[in-house]
């Protein structure tokens, strides 16, 4: 241990990947991160973290960027610093498990177009799930860094996370990360688990956490008094709140000590520059529940890009109010789930059914696939176990799989690609990965019928805040109707697409849909018979599908929407007679 205590501070920066998404949703645009990204170069970090993540879909969704093409635009101008990409191991940069097939071409290419360090996760921590991503990052020749996802509850403890590192530590890696994704990590227990780690296996240690319970800079120096070789920070203008520890502050507390990184402050103070450039450009993304210290977070366990996500999909429900409801809820269904570590795509799957369990007034009435697939153990094994009552209302009696989830996938690369360049949609091997990993968006990218969503500046959100909301109630001769203010002039508000035609007023036989999404799927046809509790459209809300189900047997009368609609909570999707 005591040589490890005089090792020099490893520094991975995350301006260019968690910082942005934990503070602004994952919004900052390439070319505002190239003047960074030189800067950045000359600090000598031992990687910036800069793709992965959300950044792969945020890109297509929100900016209208291709993030292949980011990757090798950063790749041209980091001479000096590796790159470091998060992969969400079988999942790859998407929300569910994807064949061996497509792992094998997503981490080749990830590798060829200038990842040089990939970060390997699995939100349940099943090792298989990791397996086969791993053994590729090896073939590919690039630094493997194998990852737990820290969390605390009944069922988790240091000596188990202890032997999960070692089983890490047997697959070859690199480098290993404890990745605490919600900022839970206490000092001593850091300090327990480093320690742990250190005295059985002669392995790079990198702690990963984020301020948001105010405890990350104080388990950072415990951390390093521990014998930690490398911590992630983020420069000052996108640390702390939900983000990560600044930069500079760690650089600057060990220097002249045996843990002095080498980084010069008058280079740190040029990249903060460039940040706060930056930062005045995105300041109307900035949100107080992002920035603020919130110890709550040690109940309800969110990470922070999680959190900025939420408020911003409650924003879209019209339901920001019901904020500490969902917070509330989050420990719950957590804990009916197994007691799940909250990071992508388990944090979605949580937080989207705590705001379902929310808006919905009642608890599971609504029930995402997402949750379904996950209690059938298709995302791997839970950690705790899922009681029988809850299982039972969740799948009913449908069987619960005890192997790698992948196994039951069949290979599908070339059936997608063959799929996708029928379609048109293909110009490059890169395309064809983006249309699988996104269907339901990729098309229209692809296409180029994707617009940039507009960044709002300080004064447009403060405008916004004192401005007419998205829908109000209004009444007329003694009866109430909902309105939906789509445009005000020629604007859109906060930019958001134009909302399909569907009617809000009630029709009978109509079918509502329960909450704002994009209509991913119509599973049925006019005139089609259908019976009670049949799918008939899937809506994806919060990036997670939810699925609107027939209340009643009848037969399709009227569908009002099409795939790629916007719909409103209200609106009337079709009618069964």
């Amino acid at each position: 241990m005591s040589s490890d205590r005089q090792k020099r501070l490893l520094i991975t920066d995350t301006t260019l990947r968690d910082a942005h998404q934990s503070l602004i949703a994952t919004r900052m645009k390439t070319d505002d991160m190239l003047p960074l990204t030189r800067a950045i170069d000359k600090a000598g970090f031992f990687s910036v973290e800069a793709w992965g993540g959300a950044t792969f879909d945020s890109c297509i969704r929100f900016l209208n960027e291709d993030p292949w093409e980011r990757l090798r635009t950063l790749k041209d101008e980091l001479h000096h610093t590796p790159i470091q990409m998060l992969l969400r191991g079988q999942n790859l940069v998407g929300y569910r498990h994807y064949s061996d097939d497509v792992v094998e071409r997503f981490v080749d290419l990830s590798h060829k177009n200038g990842v040089d360090i990939f970060r390997v996760f699995d939100a349940l921590n099943d090792i298989r799930n990791m397996k086969y991503p791993m053994t590729r990052v090896k073939e590919t020749g690039a630094h493997l860094q194998g990852t737990i996802s820290y969390t605390t509850s009944p069922v988790h403890s240091v000596k188990g996370f202890v032997d999960l590192v070692r089983e890490l530590y047997a697959s070859d890696c690199d480098s290993v990360c404890i990745k605490d994704m919600a900022g839970l990590i206490m000092p001593e227990v850091a300090r327990e688990l480093i320690t742990g780690i250190k005295d059985e296996m002669d392995i790079l240690v990198d702690l990963h956490s984020h301020c948001t319970s105010g405890i990350a800079p104080m388990a950072y120096q415990a951390a390093i008094s521990a014998g930690v070789d490398i911590l992630d920070t983020a420069m000052s203008p996108f640390a702390l709140g939900t983000s990560q520890p600044p930069t500079e502050s760690i650089i600057a507390s060990v220097k002249g000590t045996p843990r002095d990184t080498g980084s010069d402050l008058l280079v740190l103070r040029e990249i903060r520059n460039e940040c706060l450039k930056i930062r005045r450009k995105y300041e109307g993304l900035f949100t107080p529940v992002a920035e603020r210290v919130d110890s709550d977070v040690l109940m309800y366990q969110l990470p922070g890009g999680m959190i900025t996500n939420l408020v911003s999909q409650l924003q879209d429900q019209d339901a920001l109010d019901k904020i500490d409801q969902v917070f509330a809820e989050v420990p719950r269904v957590r804990q009916d789930l197994g007691y799940p570590p909250l990071v992508t795509p388990t944090s979605q799957i949580v937080g989207t059914q705590a705001v379902f369990n929310v808006l919905t007034g009642a608890r599971y009435k609504t029930i995402s696939n997402e949750v379904k697939d996950y209690v059938k153990g298709l995302y791997g094994k839970p950690p705790g176990p899922i009681s029988d009552e809850m299982r039972t209302l969740i799948i009913g009696h449908e069987d619960v799989i005890a192997i790698r989830p992948a196994d039951l996938l069949p290979p599908m690369y070339e059936k997608m690609k063959a799929e996708a360049s029928a379609a048109g949609l293909i110009k490059r091997e890169e395309d064809v990965l983006t249309y699988i990993l996104y269907p339901a968006i990729a098309p229209s990218f692809l296409k180029g019928e994707r617009k940039a969503e507009p960044i709002p500046s300080a004064v447009q959100k403060k405008e916004s805040e004192l401005s007419l909301p998205s829908s109000m109630q209004v009444e007329v001769d003694g009866e109430t109707f909902t309105v939906r203010i789509l445009a005000i002039g020629d604007q859109t508000i906060e930019g958001k697409p134009r909302a399909s035609d569907a009617p809000k007023e009630d029709i009978p036989g109509g079918v509502k849909s329960n909450m704002q999404g994009m209509v991913l799927k119509i599973q049925v046809g006019r005139g089609d018979r259908v019976k009670t509790g049949e799918t008939l459209v899937v809506l994806e809300a919060m990036k997670m599908e939810n699925p609107i189900t027939s209340p009643r047997d009848g037969v399709v009368k009227d569908i009002f929407v099409d795939a790629g609609d916007t719909v409103l909570a209200g609106d009337v999707l079709l009618v069964i007679e």
